[in-house]
């Protein structure tokens, strides 16, 4: 595997993968595991964070602390299934400024397209969590981590729910100064680029539009 690459193998996220996996599994419950997967992710992707002193005065005296510095994070979700994990980053992070990328697969090609992006001001100064529930090909977030680098980001986070091999090595090896954060990395994709065994598409059962 490669060196930017961190798949986690927790016990409690394979409890909630095996869940949110499941056909039967309703739209409200789909979307609170995603969030829950992801504030996990969030604390553990958050180990090399910069922090910065800070005097805390507690009943008892002054002291010396340290903390993630203000307005320093942002949420980047590659629209729409992105929406789903920004929640979950929150949770950890209430006051990150979030930013949109929107992207589409050519039904086709099955390459990326994008069709928006709206980005905080000062964007290129704080650390980012670009954020996306499956990792299939790899292309959206390619090209989502291309256009982040253009806007001057340096600092970037790619947090993916379900990955697929072909995906994960895309990103790799495009930009292996990102570091990519997995939940579980799955067999392979299909004829039609989707993630097996995976969990459908998860725009769809984020939002019930199928």
């Amino acid at each position: 595997m490669f060196k930017n690459v961190f798949i986690f193998d927790h016990p409690l996220i394979k409890h909630k993968v095996a869940i949110l996996r499941d056909k039967n599994t309703g739209m409200k419950e789909f979307r609170e595991l995603i969030e829950e997967i992801t504030t996990m992710m969030t604390y553990e992707s958050m180990r090399d964070v910069e922090l910065v002193p800070v005097e805390v005065e507690t009943p008892l005296e002054t002291v010396t602390q340290y903390k993630v510095p203000d307005d320093s994070i942002a949420i980047v979700p590659i629209l729409r299934a992105g929406l789903g994990m920004v929640n979950g980053v929150h949770k950890v992070f209430p006051t990150a400024k979030v930013g949109h990328i929107g992207m589409y697969r050519d039904e086709e090609t099955l390459q990326p397209r994008e069709y928006y992006c709206k980005l905080p001001d000062g964007i290129e100064n704080k650390t980012v969590f670009l954020v996306d529930p499956m990792l299939a090909t790899g292309g959206s977030a390619v090209d989502a981590l291309d256009a982040l680098k253009k806007r001057g980001c340096k600092k970037i986070k790619l947090m993916s729910v379900i990955a697929a091999p072909a995906g994960v090595e895309k990103v790799a090896l495009a930009h292996p100064d990102v570091p990519v954060y997995v939940s579980t990395l799955d067999r392979q994709l299909n004829e039609n680029g989707y993630i097996l065994p995976g969990l459908g598409d998860a725009g769809d059962r984020l939002f019930g539009t199928k």
